[in-house]
């Protein structure tokens, strides 16, 4: 078989990020995540599209909303529950849900059920975005370029937070 040249990709063939960039003291939740990021190896930078496994009992990400991004995913496998603010709805294989940009309305997914879920991820990449977190003491700012997870309140996290 020959092997697939951009713009073609076989998702197959990216590595998975296993886990999170979170701080230590939350990344539990997350840590079984498999992530394969798609949009980066087709040479998008508008926007970014995951491919993103959840193992059972797996979260997506912490609870959290964005100031300027704004973002979608489609179940393509299994089931996952979506917990918002509103409470918690059950995304089956073919659904989808959008999150506006702005919209303080923390948000995540979690495999609740006894087999992987596959959904597709899509999110525009906007400079000076900041990611709040409700449910902790985290918010997720820009700094020289770069994301940087602070307090609430924008004091740094100290080492082992």
């Amino acid at each position: 078989m020959r092997t697939l040249e951009l713009p073609a990709i076989d998702p197959a063939t990216v590595k998975p990020r296993i886990g999170s960039g979170y701080p230590a003291a939350f990344q539990a939740a997350c840590a079984r995540r498999e992530k394969r990021v798609l949009g980066d190896p087709a040479g998008l930078t508008r926007f970014g599209v995951n491919l993103v496994r959840l193992p059972p009992g797996t979260a997506s990400a912490l609870r959290h909303w964005h100031t300027l991004e704004e973002e979608f995913v489609y179940v393509l496998e299994g089931e996952v529950e979506l917990v918002t603010d509103a409470g918690a709805q059950t995304l089956k294989a073919g659904m989808a849900a959008g999150f506006p940009a702005g919209k303080p309305d923390g948000h995540h997914l979690v495999n609740r059920s006894s087999r992987n879920a596959l959904y597709l991820e899509v999110g525009d990449r906007r400079t000076g975005d900041v990611c709040e977190y409700p449910d902790v003491d985290l918010r997720l700012i820009p700094v020289d370029g770069d994301q940087v997870f602070v307090h609430r309140d924008g004091r740094p996290l100290k080492d082992g937070e």
